[in-house]
């Protein structure tokens, strides 16, 4: 049998596509670019694709990176040995240095150079370029107390005016997540990067986060598969959170916090599955879980 995608069925396609690119044209959308699609070399290439294809039908994207694979890679590579407090690794201010290292010479470079293959558009920028994040530390909790886990934080403020430069110059931003530290002059954080995308969406006036992930999307009763959850509201997603498996409940707490700050729509994208933005963005059936906030207006009959 034949792989091929007769003429009919790309018209199909093609059809389909229309009302979201019409819907979407002008708007800003955030993509969380992270796990499996951050390492694998063919998937790279497919994000970049995807990007590059919302960027050319007039949608505005923004991409917020992390790098946990790549900071450890390098740390073993090194020889460093981070310390450990209940478990969470501590970042010190020599890790600091390697955090900063890889996510804006590396990862960040690694990206725009693939989203500038064809055309030169995408700029990479930090939290600490132009005043755009400051932070604050922060510990993590264990068992409901404190653990001091070093140089990390939280995103205390946005200014938006670098990036709404970089979008209305026709650009790609593409965002590392490290901020200064607002309490120690010269200082610089780690900030988790669904929480840095979650409040640079709220910023920006997105209309869409996206949050590329390892699994297919926020299930029900996860490990069971058939339990995956296609669309759910902010109040629903709240009810479940506290029984929520702890590798997922901290990227849902970033969603609840990017519709509390006023973005209509968060979507769960499971990025190992070669243009897997497109296909929730862009078809009647989607791939992923969209989470909606209950209060905004009704959606366009168009919109899933």
């Amino acid at each position: 049998m034949s792989d091929r995608i007769s003429p009919q069925d790309k018209a199909g396609i093609l059809l389909e596509t229309m009302p979201w690119l019409r819907r979407y044209s002008g708007q800003i959308v955030v993509i969380k670019y992270g796990g499996n699609a951050m390492v694998d070399e063919s998937l790279k290439r497919a994000f970049a694709q995807d990007v590059l294809f919302l960027h050319q039908w007039g949608v505005r994207p923004v991409v917020v990176h992390g790098g946990g694979p790549q900071i450890n890679a390098m740390l073993a590579r090194l020889g460093l040995e981070a310390p450990f407090e209940h478990g969470l690794r501590v970042t010190t201010q020599e890790v600091m240095e390697i955090v900063r290292m890889v996510l804006l010479g590396k990862v960040q470079r690694e990206l725009v150079s693939l989203l500038n293959q064809e055309d030169y558009q995408a700029m990479g920028l930090a939290g600490e370029d132009a005043g755009l994040f400051r932070a604050r530390r922060t510990p993590a909790w264990v068992d409901g107390e404190p653990v001091d886990v070093g140089l990390v934080g939280e995103i205390t403020h946005v200014n938006a005016a670098p990036v709404l430069s970089l979008l209305d110059a026709g650009r790609i931003p593409v965002i590392s997540s490290v901020a200064p530290d607002e309490d120690q002059p010269g200082g610089v954080l780690n900030v988790n990067a669904d929480l840095a995308a979650s409040a640079l969406a709220g910023a920006l006036g997105a209309e869409k986060l996206l949050m590329l992930t390892d699994v297919e999307g926020l299930y029900a009763n996860w490990p069971d598969r058939s339990t995956l959850i296609s669309r759910l509201t902010d109040e629903e997603l709240r009810e479940m959170l506290p029984s929520m498996e702890s590798g997922m409940a901290p990227k849902m707490r970033a969603a609840l916090a990017a519709l509390d700050g006023g973005v209509p729509m968060v979507h769960i994208i499971d990025g190992r599955r070669p243009h897997s933005m497109l296909l929730e963005i862009f078809t009647d059936d989607g791939v992923g879980t969209m989470i909606t906030a209950a209060h905004a207006e009704a959606f366009p009959e168009v919109l899933r």
